[in-house]
């Protein structure tokens, strides 16, 4: 199940799918183009997954906060001015030595959008809805992954009325970092539970690279 692409390669079926109904649209004066690129803007650079890696990083600095999150999340994220756009519920799952938790929506692709901005391609698609299910452990694997085989793994199924957001285990040799510090180590994918969060080094690759 990759999910990584080379960025010569030509557009997928549904990104054009996706830019013939845009085009259609505008053309139609249906939408309006500013309107249209500040939506994206927004999902693509402003709500995106910073806002759930802040949420994540001041929970593994924060022990109160991480106690209000995984009793009340939408409370929790509200506090901090991050509110669901349709008035659905949050629920925070945390990642221990022992459980690894996994979210998936089998119906449809309910995603918790304010937290982790648009979803991706892979999280949409039918095997991924259903292997989530049926096979995790695989799943993960293809994702990179591994887990011990004592490590149980939970699937939570979001709905139109619930989603979920998994809090990863801090990574370790962080314990002292700031929550900007922490911020860079949390992923989409690590708080959708296809991965871990990044370790350590992650940091220190990018500032080497900058």
């Amino acid at each position: 199940m990759s999910h990584d692409h080379d960025h010569t390669e030509p557009p997928s079926d549904l990104e054009l799918r996706v830019k013939a109904l845009e085009s259609l649209l505008l053309e139609k004066g249906l939408v309006n183009p500013d309107a249209l690129n500040t939506i994206i803007e927004t999902y693509e650079h402003k709500v995106g997954p910073r806002n759930g890696a802040h949420v994540v990083a001041k929970a593994w600095t924060d022990p109160a906060f991480k106690q209000a999150l995984l009793t009340d999340a939408s409370s929790a994220v509200a506090d901090l001015g991050y509110m669901g756009r349709q008035g659905e519920h949050l629920t925070v799952v945390e990642n221990t030595a022992s459980v690894h938790n996994l979210v998936v929506c089998t119906l449809c692709s309910c995603y918790p959008w304010t937290m982790l901005g648009l979803p991706p391609v892979w999280y949409k698609s039918a095997p991924y809805r259903a292997r989530a299910v049926s096979e995790p452990r695989s799943v993960l694997a293809e994702f990179g992954t591994a887990l011990p085989e004592s490590t149980d793994i939970q699937v939570w199924d979001s709905t139109s009325e619930m989603r979920y957001l998994v809090l990863p285990m801090q990574p370790a040799e962080t314990e002292d970092w700031n929550e900007a510090q922490l911020q860079a180590l949390v992923s989409r994918n690590s708080m959708i539970g296809v991965e871990l969060a990044r370790p350590a080094t992650a940091l220190d690759q990018v500032d080497n690279d900058s």
